[in-house]
């Protein structure tokens, strides 16, 4: 062996042999609404819960139970989350995007409060990229919201400037506008997007020096927001925020900023903020408009892989297929976009990102509990989607890495949190306004006697799927033809009476559950993967298992059981996948491994 490398290795192996194991707690997707904070521009401050007579800037609960998200109980869990990591000890807490509303000068103001608040108590570092609501597009732009809540239970809108909106009550702040980068940037730099003196190093996709000839001054100056452009379409210069850090001896964490914001019109004023399509899709647009992310990846694994260090990525966006292997299923049985199959990064991704030397990859994104692996040639990447603190199953990630080569990843679920009900009375006032203006009743009150926060995100998620997925989502005619069925009624669709009791059988222990029952529980497995068998009674994942092998035996042409044949295949991929609770990755191995 080379003396040089022999030397090298022995000492990383020194380092991490005598430090204690570093420690990486991953918050992504806290979509940080400010319940209680304030506009610069305007005296309203919010409507007075009668509970505990604080002005509160909420949004309704109607809307909440149509999106992907909470917008108020996630404040909540977000401090809820933040004293957990601060009782273990945990020093760094990346922020995979998603920080934020969408970026709001209220909300990012309220966010630095928090976060520097835990920083000066507790000595907690927090390094944050962006994601597709922060910033929504690469400049600052007018906006607004009709379905925060007024006093009076009706909705209230809140827009940055006249003439916006369909509200009939609206307040006027220009502190609810959606922020560019240069607005996060000056508010949120001291949170990763500029070097800290105490940092081992510090660097962006711009910079030209190398880790041997870092220097702090010179490293600020690279950091400054004319420095980080580069041209995503020809005549069309916007932003890139990432980085990469060294917060302690031997670690280093790349920040990479995945948005990738496409001009909608090349004629028109590059300045113009509304010209830019959203970067919900993700890396797919990066291997076509921001090859430079790849190259930059390549050369810092490499520099890494010279002077002893660790890379840990994390962007928002996935970079391996999070659906475990039922992508192609969910696209013959919903079509093509549905299931938000857009955002499904393509297979060169993960290969682009593998062979650029890669190997561990925190995401988010997507709300959901996951891991995916692809393995390379003699390459592996682990992407590890971190769960969403304002969806169905409420969790963060820790990382903890023993060595060079091994690293353990266990995730803390928030089953309690302090306060989540603490709006309830005005969600009350809401609904009782809904009911005298003789308005449908979209939202199902019994959400208000959840008894913890797990149970009222579980509650959200039925909610969701009952209001927007199904109706969105899933062919009319399965819906209609299915939805007076129960578990028997599925399993008699393809044996009959001698023929179960001939297998031994029991078909009448299987109509405790609904078809509807079915749809939830496989949402229920696409956001929390394994850990949504803690949500479904043991009788009946035994029972999806027997109907799972039925259909796929049975022989059929008939378009119904077609369909169903594939609702259950969908269902044994995701319940069926790689290890995403608490588990170890092995590099030298190239292997994953429960705990």
């Amino acid at each position: 062996m080379n003396k040089g490398i022999f030397l090298l290795l022995l000492f990383t192996f020194t380092v991490f042999s005598a430090q204690k194991p570093v420690q990486i707690a991953f918050l992504s997707d806290v979509h940080f609404q400010d319940l209680y904070g304030s506009f610069s521009d305007n005296n309203f401050k919010g409507i007075i819960n009668p509970k505990n007579a604080k002005p509160t800037i909420l949004r309704t609960m109607n809307s909440q139970l149509h999106s992907t998200r909470i917008f108020n109980e996630n404040y909540f869990a977000f401090l809820k989350a933040l004293d957990d990591i601060a009782a273990k000890g945990i020093k760094i807490v990346a922020m995979p995007g998603d920080f934020s509303d969408d970026g709001q000068a209220y909300n990012l103001r309220g966010l630095h409060k928090i976060l520097d608040q835990y920083h000066k108590k507790y000595g907690i570092n927090f390094y944050l990229t962006t994601g597709n609501h922060d910033p929504v597009g690469p400049f600052l732009q007018d906006a607004g919201k009709d379905d925060f809540l007024g006093q009076d239970g009706n909705p209230l809108g809140i827009y940055s400037k006249e003439n916006m909106g369909k509200a009939n009550n609206k307040i006027i702040t220009k502190d609810i506008a959606e922020s560019g980068y240069l607005e996060i940037l000056n508010e949120l730099g001291d949170f990763g997007f500029y070097p800290k003196k105490e940092d081992l190093y510090w660097g962006t996709p711009f910079d030209q020096g190398s880790y041997k000839d870092y220097a702090y001054e010179k490293a600020l100056q690279n950091a400054g927001y004319s420095k980080r452009m580069y041209e995503v379409s020809k005549g069309f210069s916007v932003p890139d925020l990432s980085y990469v850090v060294e917060p302690v001896k031997g670690v280093w964490m790349m920040a990479i900023d995945g948005n990738t914001y496409i001009p909608k019109n090349l004629n028109e004023n590059p300045d113009n903020p509304s010209n830019y399509k959203g970067a919900s899709i993700g890396y797919n647009n990066v291997l076509t408009n921001k090859k430079h992310l790849i190259q930059w990846v390549k050369k810092i694994t490499q520099e890494a892989k010279s002077n002893g260090k660790t890379v840990i990525a994390f962007t928002h966006y996935p970079m391996i297929d999070y659906n475990d292997g039922a992508t192609g299923e969910i696209k013959n049985l919903l079509g093509e976009k549905k299931w938000q199959l857009e955002r499904v990064p393509e297979e060169e991704v993960s290969k682009a990102f593998a062979e650029a030397g890669l190997q561990i990859h925190f995401a988010g994104h997507m709300h959901i509990n996951d891991t995916g692996i692809r393995k390379i040639g003699d390459k592996m990447l682990v992407n590890v989607q971190v769960p969403s603190l304002a969806a169905y199953l409420p969790a963060y990630k820790i990382l903890t890495i023993k060595s060079p080569d091994k690293v353990e990843v266990k995730t803390e679920v928030l089953n309690d949190v302090p306060n989540f009900d603490e709006l309830f009375p005005l969600y009350e006032k809401e609904y009782e306004t809904l009911q005298k203006e003789h308005t449908k009743i979209l939202w199902n009150k019994d959400i208000l006697k959840s008894k913890t926060y797990h149970d009222f995100m579980l509650f959200h998620l039925k909610e969701l799927v009952r209001l927007r997925m199904i109706p969105s989502d899933w062919p009319k005619d399965l819906v209609e033809r299915s939805k007076k069925l129960n578990g028997e009624n599925l399993l008699l669709l393809i044996q009959d009476k001698n023929q179960l009791t001939q297998k031994g059988i029991d078909s009448r222990t299987f109509q405790k559950w609904s078809f509807e029952d079915l749809i939830l529980d496989l949402y229920k497995f696409q956001s929390a993967d394994e850990l949504a068998k803690k949500d479904i009674p043991k009788e009946r994942l035994q029972q999806y298992q027997t109907l799972e092998k039925l259909f796929e035996e049975k022989q059929s042409q008939d378009p119904f059981i077609l369909q169903l044949k594939s609702i259950f295949k969908i269902l044994s991929l995701l319940s069926n996948a790689d290890p995403a609770d608490h588990f170890e990755i092995d590099l030298k191995k190239r292997e994953i491994k429960s705990m």
